[in-house]
């Protein structure tokens, strides 16, 4: 009599295991701890005093920057946050579930570890989503309050000084492009995007690490790498001592698939300055990040086959 293997992959065996991670990562009380100092600090850019400005000293150029800089600030937190999350919450699991013998117990189901190392992922994943969400909501609907109180006192000033009907409708547009957009929100969408290529990466470290400090430092390192790394590589195509051989672009293509190039996701910048984000432009972000990280998921589900518990 044959014994009945189970499935390579099972959805529904996926999703119990990402939900059931998602709860064990929002119970760590440094998440808490995270997630309220995030807030503190989003909130805490929406305390600075509205600075005006009349027509000839650039009142629209101080409405700017106003917007701009509490923008810059919000979006800079939730990526800083969204990072620690992945890198920190991927780097506890494996040797959590491993001190906790929880691994052992899974695995004895018999549950694939092509199921388990999805689950893992998704539940992180699905712990930067919210938290990106719920910042997203708070900078929003503070940077809605504070475009209106800033359209609101402007255009006080301009009945008090007269402007022109002209200076008027700049100060409204430039406020409307500094509010809520549609590129912002694509700006906050980047940041999931490089937060799961992050933990799909630190996921894979976790895999043969040999300990949690080891997979942070080794994530963060990659991580910081990732964002020079198309600086350096074009530096060495463009040098003269071979970057126009074919093992230099070779060695570039390697470098490129285990440092990922995270500056490509720095479109934030776009939405911050208040400009379109073309669709194409995060479709083709999205096709980078979902490629990154199957790349990292199966290098991760071939280190975890091989390892014995």
């Amino acid at each position: 009599m044959s014994i009945k293997r189970p499935p390579l992959f099972s959805p529904s065996r996926t999703v119990v295991i990402a939900s059931h991670t998602f709860t064990q990562l929002v119970r760590m009380k440094v998440f808490y701890f995270l997630a309220f100092f995030a807030v503190v600090i989003i909130a805490s850019n929406f305390l600075i005093l509205p600075q005006f400005a009349p027509p000839e000293t650039g009142a629209t150029a101080v409405t700017e920057n106003q917007l701009r800089m509490l923008k810059s600030a919000a979006m800079g937190t939730m990526k800083l946050f969204s990072i620690i999350f992945a890198i920190v919450s991927t780097a506890l699991l494996l040797p959590k579930d491993v001190e906790d013998r929880t691994l052992y117990t899974i695995l004895a189901k018999p549950v694939p570890r092509l199921d388990y190392l999805l689950g893992k992922l998704l539940g992180v994943l699905a712990l930067i989503f919210v938290s990106l969400a719920l910042m997203d909501l708070l900078m929003s609907g503070m940077l809605a309050v504070r475009a209106n109180m800033v359209l609101a006192s402007q255009m006080q000033l301009a009945d008090q000084l007269g402007w022109s009907d002209s200076v008027r409708e700049s100060i409204r547009s430039s406020v409307a492009m500094h509010g809520v957009t549609g590129s912002l929100q694509a700006g906050v969408f980047a940041i999931f995007l490089q937060s799961a290529v992050v933990a799909s990466m630190a996921l894979f470290i976790s895999t043969f690490a040999t300990s949690t400090l080891f997979t942070t430092i080794t994530a963060t390192l990659v991580y910081f790498i990732g964002n020079f790394q198309a600086e350096a590589r074009d530096y060495w195509l463009a040098s003269p001592d071979g970057g126009q051989t074919a093992l230099a672009h070779f060695g570039a293509l390697a470098m490129a698939l285990v440092f990922p190039d995270f500056g490509l996701f720095n479109v934030i910048d776009t939405a911050i300055e208040g400009l379109v984000i073309p669709f194409s432009a995060i479709a083709s972000l999205t096709g980078i990040a979902v490629l990154y990280t199957a790349i990292y998921t199966v290098f991760s589900w071939f280190v975890f086959s091989n390892k014995e518990f």
